[in-house]
């Protein structure tokens, strides 16, 4: 799996404006950390997905936007596997 996830990694970091990914599993370690994403915000990332599972928990989880004047954060979990990626606004 680690070699997939690489390889996710690495396309992810080709796209226009991405400065940073990280992907976490559900306890909150960090499984792959790249450009700007700091393996330290592994456990953050996974705790607002679950936070926002709650709003509506017979959905699917939820995509979550975090914005500043600069930069956005997309947060998504898929399974037991939590993703953020970090982009500079176009």
């Amino acid at each position: 799996m680690e070699k997939e996830l690489d390889k996710v990694v690495e396309e992810i970091m080709l796209t226009p404006n991405v400065t940073g990914c990280i992907f976490a599993d559900h306890q909150g370690l960090c499984l792959a950390a790249k450009g700007t994403a700091h393996v330290d915000s592994a456990g953050i990332l996974v705790a607002i997905s679950e936070q926002a599972c709650k709003l509506q928990p017979n959905l699917k989880p939820p995509t979550i936007y975090l914005e500043s004047d600069d930069k956005m954060c997309l947060i998504q979990r898929h399974g037991t596997i939590t993703g953020g990626i970090f982009k500079h606004k176009e």
